[in-house]
C-alpha cells in the first residue's frame, strides 16, 4: 500500500497542500495564539483575556498579511498576543515561557497529526481497498498539517524580532541589549520576511524541520508497531 501513487498527483498534491494550509489557518494558528494567551493568563497577566484573545476563534487572532503568507509559502504568523511583562512576578520568565507555549503547542499538533496519519495506515487497509483516492487524500492531509506545524514551529523559535524566539532569547540576555535589538524590531521583521520571500531561510528551516518531522515520525510509529 503506497500513499503516493496517484494518477494527476501534482494536481492532487496541490489541492491536499491548499487543503493544510487553509486548515493550519483556521485551526492551528489560533490554536498557537491560545496557546500564548492562555500561559499568560496562567501566570498572572490577564491583559490577553481583556483584549479577547483567549479564544480559539480565529477572526480574534489572523493577520491578514500573515495569512496569505501561510497560503502561499506556508509559513506566516498571526496578531500577536498582548502581554504585559510587569504583570509576571518574573518577567523574563513569563514572557519566555508565553512565547513558548505557541511553538510547543505546533510541535504537540503535528505529533496528534502524526498518529493519525499512522492509523490510516496501520488499520486503513479496507477503506484503502474501497476508496484509494480518499485514503491518499486523508493520509497526505495529515501529513502535509502535520510537517507545516513543524515548520511553524522551527520558524517562530528563530531568535529574531518579533518572533517567539527573541522572547525566549530574552530570558539570557542582558536586558541592555534586548531593548536595543527590540528598537530595530520593524526593519528586522521586514527583512525577515524579505529573506522569507526570496528562499534565503528555506535551507535552515527545511533542515530543521526535516530533522524533526523525522523524530515525531518516528515517535508516532512506536504505538502502532505493538499491532
Amino acid at each position: 500500500m503506497s500513499i503516493f501513487n496517484l494518477g494527476n498527483t501534482d494536481k492532487t498534491q496541490m489541492l491536499i497542500t491548499i487543503a493544510a494550509r487553509v486548515f493550519i489557518l483556521l485551526c492551528v494558528m489560533p490554536i498557537h495564539e491560545y496557546a500564548h494567551a492562555l500561559i499568560a493568563d496562567k501566570m498572572g497577566d490577564k491583559t490577553a483575556r481583556l483584549s479577547g484573545r483567549l479564544t480559539l476563534s480565529p477572526f480574534a487572532h489572523l493577520n491578514l498579511f500573515g495569512s496569505i503568507m501561510i497560503l502561499l509559502c506556508g509559513i506566516g504568523y498571526a496578531n500577536p498576543v498582548p502581554v504585559n511583562p510587569n504583570n509576571f512576578k518574573n518577567s523574563k520568565k513569563g514572557m519566555a515561557l508565553t512565547a513558548l507555549a505557541g511553538p510547543v503547542s505546533n510541535l504537540i499538533m503535528s505529533f496528534v497529526f502524526l498518529l493519525i496519519f499512522n492509523a490510516f495506515l496501520s488499520f486503513g487497509v479496507s477503506l484503502y481497498n474501497k476508496n484509494e483516492l480518499f485514503f491518499t487524500i486523508i493520509t497526505r492531509f495529515f501529513y502535509f498539517a502535520a510537517s507545516i506545524n513543524v515548520s511553524l514551529a522551527v520558524f517562530n523559535l528563530l531568535p529574531i524580532p518579533p518572533l517567539d524566539g527573541s522572547r525566549i532569547f530574552w530570558a539570557i540576555l542582558p536586558d541592555k541589549y534586548y531593548f536595543k535589538v527590540m528598537q530595530y524590531e520593524r526593519t528586522i521583521m521586514m527583512v525577515l520576511f524579505v529573506l522569507l520571500f526570496l528562499g534565503v531561510l528555506s535551507i535552515p528551516i527545511s533542515f530543521l524541520s526535516n530533522w524533526i518531522m523525522t523524530a515525531l515520525s518516528f515517535l508516532a510509529k512506536l504505538p502502532f508497531k505493538l499491532f
